[in-house]
């Protein structure tokens, strides 16, 4: 649903590095590169237009994405369908569902408050729910850096059942207040939903709104971003995508998701040009003051600073965060010198979002870059599928599960959906619904030893710690 560790898609949210793709014909793509200075490369737009419609003929790519540098929009344009069943096309006016990237709205919100003298991102949280356990440890700023150790609801085994249920932000908070702290506060990151979830609701008792109507009221409204909002499934929403996956190699309906479970951790829905006025005002004192600007865009643990990443890319700063919820994936990345943005939204769960966005910034920056390529997939012996069976262990709460799929693999992170996963060698396969690929890896003695998850540029180890699929679970997910 969310960012990171849901689902494999979004694995990865940062210290991503550019990733080359293969282009069809095997030939590197020149952007006519350019120095570090206000001066992009030239003729971005027809680059970046084929570079976009190649992974839409593959079918891997449908949404609408914006390009500009200051006042200039340099690419603005719709690709595929946003209904396929009505044929209606994407387009710059088409709504999606953001997921994760509605945490920096949930920043910026915590951060106006501050600025009113309502609270303080330093006080304890029992400051402000003086019933929650461990509330004089956690302090709010834990919160918006992903450095509470509370653990995510969205991880936990059951959370594909409760997603579907239409749940108010105490009940939600209630299948987490409990359990034990990952970690203790400050002391590291990682990335949880529960974190957030538990900001909206501190946005909520303190202004007496719901999150929705704080977000519309205070952001929305004053911006003019007309076209954003809380997603609600009821609501007649004019432009709105449809959500889609892959399911045994057909384009399916993504599953259904109460809109009450993200939350302030990932329910609002924009465009493209909305999301262009939102990253404009950030340069501004509309929302904020400079000094609270300053502090959302400091990195902490993690490289987060307030509903941000902030690290670098393509030999510039780069402020970023990707999003993802069922049936849909985004990406805002900003690289303040030279001021530019890149905005990816896509109605494809599969869509390799963070790819595209990385290879539109090679483009506009005048990298070398290349075009994508067609991934198929070959037949292995069913003893050589069988040996992969297992469960790995990707860090020390959380383990993937590789399982016999028929004539192919499935993985699967705990509490979360699985996937399949098709060879293209022996030991290399890919995942069908997103843009990652796997590599399994063998001792000396024939032994296999480790996966390497490999998406959007980054080579992530998970050793084998059973031949058992079922050997990683637990009850925390």
């Amino acid at each position: 649903m969310l960012n990171k560790l849901l689902p494999i898609a979004l694995l990865l949210v940062a210290g991503l590095v550019g990733l080359l793709l293969l282009s069809p014909d095997g030939r590197m793509r020149s952007a006519s590169s350019t120095p570090e200075t206000g001066e992009l490369a030239a003729d971005i737009p027809s680059k970046a237009d084929e570079y976009l419609s190649a992974y839409v003929d593959q079918g891997r790519f449908s949404g609408a994405v914006l390009i500009a540098q200051g006042d200039e929009t340099i690419l603005r344009e719709g690709y595929n369908q946003a209904d396929r069943e009505h044929d209606v096309a994407n387009t710059p006016n088409t709504k999606f569902r953001i997921g994760s990237v509605t945490k920096q709205f949930t920043a910026v919100a915590v951060l106006q408050l501050q600025q009113q003298g309502e609270l303080d991102v330093q006080d304890p949280l029992s400051t402000y729910l003086p019933d929650y356990p461990n509330g004089d440890r956690i302090t709010v700023e834990n919160l918006l850096r992903h450095t509470s150790g509370i653990p995510s609801y969205t991880s936990f085994e059951d959370y594909q059942r409760t997603m579907r249920l239409e749940l108010s932000t105490s009940e939600i908070i209630d299948r987490f207040r409990d359990r034990e702290l990952q970690f203790e506060p400050g002391s590291q990151f990682s990335y949880s939903n529960s974190n957030y979830l538990l900001l909206g609701h501190l946005i909520e008792q303190i202004s007496g709104q719901s999150y929705a109507a704080f977000v519309q009221d205070r952001i929305f409204d004053p911006l003019a971003m007309t076209d954003s909002g809380y997603d609600r499934r009821a609501s007649i929403l004019e432009h709105r995508a449809e959500g889609y996956t892959k399911q045994s190699g057909d384009l399916v309906h993504a599953d259904f998701i109460d809109m009450s479970i993200p939350h302030a951790a990932g329910a609002l829905y924009s465009t493209v040009d909305d999301l262009l006025k939102w990253d404009e005002a950030l340069e501004t004192d509309r929302l904020l003051n400079a000094s609270l600007r300053e502090a959302m865009f400091t990195p902490g643990k993690g490289d987060y600073g307030y509903g941000w990443f902030i690290d670098q890319a393509h030999g510039r700063k780069r402020i970023h965060h990707s999003g993802g919820i069922n049936g849909f994936v985004a990406n805002i990345a900003r690289y303040p010198n030279p001021d530019v943005v890149i905005v990816v939204l896509s109605n494809f769960m599969h869509a390799p979002f963070l790819e595209v966005s990385q290879g539109l910034a090679a483009i506009v920056f005048g990298e070398e870059y290349q075009l994508p390529q067609e991934r198929t997939r070959i037949d292995l012996d069913p003893s050589t599928l069988e040996r992969y069976v297992g469960t790995y262990r990707l860090d020390p709460q959380t383990t993937i599960a590789v399982t016999r799929q028929d004539d192919h693999l499935g993985i699967q992170i705990a509490g979360q959906p699985q996937f399949s996963l098709y060879p293209t060698s022996e030991t290399e396969f890919f995942l069908e619904q997103v843009d990652a690929e796997v590599t399994f890896v063998t001792s000396d003695a024939g032994e296999v030893t480790r996966l390497i998850l490999h998406q959007g540029g980054e080579d992530i180890p998970a050793e084998k710690i059973s031949g058992d699929p079922n050997a990683g679970n637990s009850s925390d997910g």
